[in-house]
């Protein structure tokens, strides 16, 4: 087939995309871009089946990225959560790189699902996204890790909620909770704890300095304005909206929006309420340093009447034998 070289337009703006995210004669809706220096070569039109020989010739040519115009990033989002439950399964693709699949597509998803709340399709992708997210991590501590080593440690609502959803996952496994059923509405209402921000200006929510204790008591209203929302949709079980409203609650009284106690918090919202503090302190910010692993969770030990200790024993063992050490 032909192939054009073409410079980017002035403002056009490309993503990279895996090779592996690309399943065997499947048409694609989306043109295929490689990069040469500042160059990008429309390698293959949309419409196109995507077949073994074109992989093969990538592969030779020892290229494993290609790019899809940002005008065409629905398409390719689409294309991947319809195909994503095969990519994550096929032994051909190396582990870590079914991570990153996942990863990406998640993210991608949660910008979605903030631009637009309420939108119904949203919330059924998301489940759709928890179960495989909740089926990759079943596959073992090793899948866990792979996750955890690609994960975004800038901080953005989008990407917390990702990070949040994978270590509550993973933590209520390792905590004994076995039950699939448990595990998707666990993270469903992890995926989405946060959704109630939407209804928060970005003026908030990316202040570089601290809130005002107005600002304050708006931010105090999310957990509460993210039930609403998904109230409001009829789309999610029940059990699902615990995290959503609890994740701020503490042990000791302390937290918001009820000020419960622990035993009052629902078991997924404990789950919750750690790695959504963990992810906060480890991941960087403007007015905050990221904090390593194992200070944040010597840190979260020191306040043993906010968490649950067993969670936070069997989270710092997740993360790692040293995890232990010296807690």
């Amino acid at each position: 087939m032909a192939v054009n070289l073409i410079r980017p337009n002035i403002g056009t703006k490309y993503m990279p995309i895996y090779l592996e995210s690309l399943r065997i004669d499947t048409v694609l809706s989306f043109d295929l871009y490689i990069k040469i220096g500042n160059e990008m070569i429309l390698y293959r039109s949309a419409d196109l089946p995507f077949t073994e020989k074109t992989r093969t010739k990538l592969l030779e040519n020892k290229v494993t990225r290609l790019y899809v115009s940002q005008q065409y990033r629905h398409q390719y989002q689409k294309y991947i959560e319809q195909n994503l439950d095969k990519i994550l399964v096929d032994r051909q693709i190396p582990e870590p790189k079914k991570a990153g699949i996942l990863y990406e597509t998640s993210k991608t998803l949660m910008k979605d699902v903030l631009e637009n709340p309420t939108y119904g399709d949203n919330i059924k992708r998301s489940k759709n996204m928890v179960a495989n997210t909740v089926s990759f991590i079943l596959k073992g501590q090793a899948a866990f890790h792979n996750l955890v080593k690609i994960s975004s440690f800038d901080y953005y609502t989008y990407t917390h909620s990702v990070n949040v959803c994978t270590f509550a996952v993973a933590l209520a496994q390792q905590s004994g909770f076995n039950d699939e059923e448990f595990l998707h509405e666990l993270g469903i209402g992890a995926l989405l704890h946060d959704i109630g921000k939407s209804k928060i200006s970005d003026r908030i929510l990316n202040k570089r300095s601290s809130l005002t204790a107005m600002e304050f008591e708006l931010m105090k209203k999310h957990p509460k304005w993210g039930v609403e929302i998904l109230s409001g949709t009829d789309l999610i079980e029940a059990t699902a909206y615990y995290p959503v409203l609890q994740h701020h609650e503490r042990g000791n009284r302390s937290g918001y929006p009820n000020g419960l106690n622990l035993s009052e918090m629902h078991e997924s919202s404990r789950i919750v309420a750690i790695v959504d503090t963990f992810d906060a302190m480890t991941t960087e910010r403007v007015y905050q340093k990221a904090k390593d692993t194992f200070p944040a969770l010597k840190t979260m030990f020191t306040l043993e009447d906010e968490y649950d200790q067993k969670m936070l024993r069997d989270f710092a063992e997740l993360m790692g034998p040293s995890g232990l050490v010296n807690i």
